[in-house]
């Protein structure tokens, strides 16, 4: 079974608090909504403390043009991603030329020739590594990313994947944009970049510490007729979110049935499970997934953790919320679930084990 041998993490410079963007989003939002008050009560009910963003806040101050962000998505997406590689290729010890398969995840920015091309030469990958972009996915990016990297290293277990994941979410704000959604996202959203190094079961171990996390399998459910739940409209001013209120009701409806149809044929249960590796979408997401699975606050806390430290910055969420996972301790056998939601509307699910 394939193995995850490291995971890295960058967040770009400026840190921003709650309370500050808080401030934003009450100059920019309260002419549009004389209740502004009741509204800006989701940043206290956020469960985030702090977020980063690729530019400083005053930044945000004026209508900006989608060729002027998506500019600044391709500088900024770049030089986090050779950052959270660099980290990642340290953390286990091996050179770039040693990777055979580069996996590159993103939504919130376009580019072509696309970005992992770029990365090819800042990181210094050999000219026939295998590239494969992926972009689209939305918050479910970074699980459904580790999903194929780990197929892929099952496939051809002689070879490593580095999968990168980068969401500069800041970027995509829309100054003019007065829908209550876009409000929701200034409380919401930030950016950040993940790189996990997976290798197939043939690949010499580079050292003997154990266990490692293991592969077993994994699922994407995509419901019918759900694509307005969450997305992108690509609009003049550019990438205008969209996502649906009803994302905590869907959990609690369809989640349980969804995990347990995926767990079963490893012959496992959620009641077995040690490890709870979600993507925080937001602390109603949490709550929702606790409900739905039978679960409590404490096994999705170190999702809790990265929200509120670092908000949702959409595909690698979840991938930081692994490498704090990575961090405890895993007994050999413990089981484990990742899971992200995303556009489609959809899901994500691996079960890693252990060993």
């Amino acid at each position: 079974m394939p193995r995850i041998e490291a995971v890295a993490t960058a967040v770009p410079p400026y840190e921003i608090s709650q309370e500050d963007s808080m401030k934003l989003a009450r100059r920019f939002f309260q002419d549009a909504y004389p209740d502004i008050d009741r509204l800006l009560g989701v940043f206290g009910n956020s469960q985030i403390q702090k977020r980063h963003l690729c530019m400083p806040m005053d930044w945000y101050e004026s209508e900006r043009h989608f060729a002027e962000k998506n500019k600044l998505y391709v500088e900024n997406a770049e030089a986090l991603a050779v950052l959270a590689a660099r980290k990642c290729l340290e953390k286990a010890n091996l050179s770039a030329d040693s990777i055979d398969c580069l996996m590159f995840v993103s939504s919130t920015g376009i580019a072509t020739p696309s970005l992992d091309s770029r990365l090819v030469n800042r990181l210094g990958l050999r000219s026939d590594v295998t590239r494969v972009p992926l972009w689209g996915l939305g918050c479910a990016g970074g699980a459904m990313g580790l999903s194929r990297a780990c197929e892929y290293a099952r496939a051809y277990p002689d070879r490593r994947v580095l999968l990168l994941s980068v969401e500069l979410c800041g970027l995509t704000f829309i100054r003019q944009d007065m829908s209550k959604s876009n409000l929701v996202a200034t409380c919401l959203f930030g950016d950040g970049a993940a790189a996990v190094l997976i290798e197939g079961d043939t690949v010499h171990l580079t050292d003997s510490r154990a266990p490692r996390l293991r592969f077993c399998g994994a699922r994407t459910t995509t419901w019918p007729d759900t694509l307005d739940v969450m997305g992108w409209e690509l609009t003049e001013p550019g990438l205008k979110v969209i996502f649906s209120r009803d994302i905590p009701s869907i959990i609690r409806q369809s989640m349980k049935e969804n995990v347990d149809s995926f767990l079963s044929p490893h012959g496992t249960s959620v009641d077995r499970l040690r490890h709870f590796i979600f993507h925080p979408g937001g602390a109603k997401v949490l709550t929702a997934y606790q409900s739905s699975l039978g679960i409590s606050a404490d096994a999705t806390r170190l999702s809790a953790e990265i929200l509120n430290n670092f908000g949702n910055m959409s595909s690698p969420t979840v991938l930081f919320v692994l490498e704090k996972s990575m961090e405890q301790n895993w007994e050999h056998g413990d089981l484990g679930l990742l899971a992200a939601l995303g556009p489609g509307f959809s899901s994500e699910m691996l079960l890693l084990e252990a060993r």
